[in-house]
């Protein structure tokens, strides 16, 4: 008896590495993840040991394995037809001849490079790379690490052979040949997104050899086969075709079906995000938008990325609200629940308390590596439910003027698909619909980056057509605006703008 193809769908996280395995159609046949630490040796540092990604990529895979036989799957490490990939972007791996890691990774949320942002904006131009890019200049993105190893670790430099993003390096261990693809590229700074290849341009002025980038390809586009030395350690056969993949919010849309022109998704996790996709380039006049190209062919979407979204919620608890984690073991309830019925407590609007979610830089709305949050219209009426209450509405005006970026860029969705622990309150949920304007439809789609990954794998081997693609969603958690509450999120919108106007004056003003 013939059994059918199952893929495998590699994330790599910035906490931990997904392992899924699927059918052709993206249906999960089992699931495990391997968890790896997060180094901060300065104040704003992130790194990690790309190392630490491929034990986990072995690991991960050999538990999913192990689940998917538990779950009556036969002979699941023989029937894995294609591998893909997804992972955290804008990493800078930088590795010498021989593919060895020179220096732990520099990841995403790492603010190092702020000086650098500036020095280049100074130096080739902030127009100017707007229009070779699509972006703007922002610490997170690999053109500024690249920079500020350049300057501070040029030793390293000297012996860097070439760049990786973290989903390519491990593919890279897994098989032999550097390459990556447009949708990831497209984080770097160095990749012209409109016309979907590396840019001359800006390597040259970036000082990057062109030998120092991979090779760019299609996500779907089988770009090496399973080593068999990786094979072993993985519990699979060697030589499965593995797929270039795509960084994890362009995977992650593929995993929730975003992939129709105009479709918007909005995720509340750590970071918000909302991510539309389009057939066309779209990037914003100012740059305040991501423009980077979406994993399938001839899509592109545009992204806006606030750094501290239900993250400002979590430093809530964890320092101004130390005793919910008591109090909610006390009531016999999750910490997030018990800090949402203190909100309940509290009228809208805080009493006239505000607070302003830059806790840790921004990207979206208002770009700013150095930009911190604030609480506003203190007084003695506020007890601590009012900032519990200010922090959930503060995060909820901001993703607003996220959304209304996304229109101005011509992008008008009947809905949004929601995803991400944030969305798990009710009230928050409400909040951020009544802020967006439109409905808000809870995805029942957990690990879909992971799933992204393994439905690009499916897509390049020919087993799965992306027409067919579609939200895995539940109607029934549909969540409408609050027409009631419309001007008072409307109103703190903008009180927000205004407020970050007049705290960028005064810093330019010193």
């Amino acid at each position: 008896m013939r059994h059918a193809p199952l893929f495998l769908g590699l994330d790599i996280g910035t906490s931990s590495l997904k392992a899924l395995i699927t059918n052709a159609d993206g249906s999960v046949i089992a699931h495990a993840s391997a968890e790896y630490p997060l180094a901060t040796p300065h104040p704003g540092w992130s790194e990690q040991d790309p190392d630490q990604w491929v034990a986990a990529a072995h690991a991960a895979t050999r538990e999913a394995l192990v689940r998917a036989c538990a779950a009556g799957h036969a002979e699941p490490g023989r029937r894995i037809a294609a591998i893909g990939f997804s992972g955290q972007m804008h990493g800078a791996t930088f590795v010498d001849r021989d593919n060895r890691p020179l220096r732990p990774c520099i990841l995403w949320n790492d603010s190092r490079s702020a000086d650098e942002c500036e020095e280049l904006d100074r130096a080739i131009g902030a127009p100017v790379i707007l229009q070779r890019t699509g972006n703007r200049m922002l610490a997170g993105f690999t053109a500024p690490k690249v920079r500020w190893l350049q300057r501070n670790e040029p030793s390293l430099w000297a012996r860097t052979d070439c760049v990786l993003l973290p989903k390519d390096y491990v593919r890279l261990c897994l098989g032999s040949v550097r390459a990556t693809d447009a949708a990831d590229a497209s984080g770097t700074l160095y990749f012209d997104v409109e016309h979907r290849a590396w840019s001359a341009d800006m390597l040259r002025d970036l000082g990057i050899a062109t030998t120092q980038v991979p090779g760019c390809h299609e996500s779907p586009d089988i770009v090496d086969r399973l080593s068999a030395s990786a094979a072993s350690a993985m519990g699979l056969a060697a030589g499965i075709p593995m797929v270039a993949g795509a960084g994890d919010q362009a995977a992650n849309a593929v995993g929730s079906g975003i992939v129709a022109p105009g479709a918007v998704a909005a995720s509340l996790g750590t970071s918000g995000v909302i991510f539309a996709a389009s057939d066309s380039f779209r990037a914003s006049p100012d740059g305040a938008l991501h423009a980077f190209c979406h994993a399938l062919p001839g899509r592109w979407h545009v992204m806006s990325v606030m750094l501290s979204a239900a993250g400002s919620l979590r430093w809530f608890r964890d320092t101004l609200a130390r005793d919910a984690t008591a109090r909610a073991a006390a009531a016999g309830v999750p910490d997030y629940e018990l800090l949402d019925r203190d909100a309940a407590s509290v009228a809208p609007g805080c009493e006239g308390l505000r607070f302003l979610p830059t806790l840790a830089g921004e990207r979206c709305p208002f770009p700013d590596p150095h930009a911190r949050g604030a609480f506003t219209g203190i007084s003695l009426a506020h007890g601590q439910a009012h900032f519990t209450r200010a922090v959930m509405e503060g995060v909820a005006a901001s993703m607003g003027l996220c959304m209304e970026m996304i229109r101005a860029a011509g992008i008008h969705a009947p809905q949004v698909i929601g995803s991400g622990g944030g969305f798990e309150s009710a009230r928050w949920t409400s909040m951020h619909a009544t802020a967006f304007g439109i409905p808000i439809v809870r995805a029942e789609i957990p690990d879909a980056a992971a799933r992204g990954a393994a439905i690009l794998a499916a897509i390049g081997a020919g087993a799965l057509d992306p027409g067919t693609l579609h939200p895995p969603i539940s109607q029934s958690g549909t969540t409408q605006p609050d027409r009631s509450q419309g001007p008072l999120l409307q109103a703190l919108m903008e009180e927000q703008a205004l407020l970050q106007r007049t705290l960028r004056l005064l810093k330019g003003n010193k």
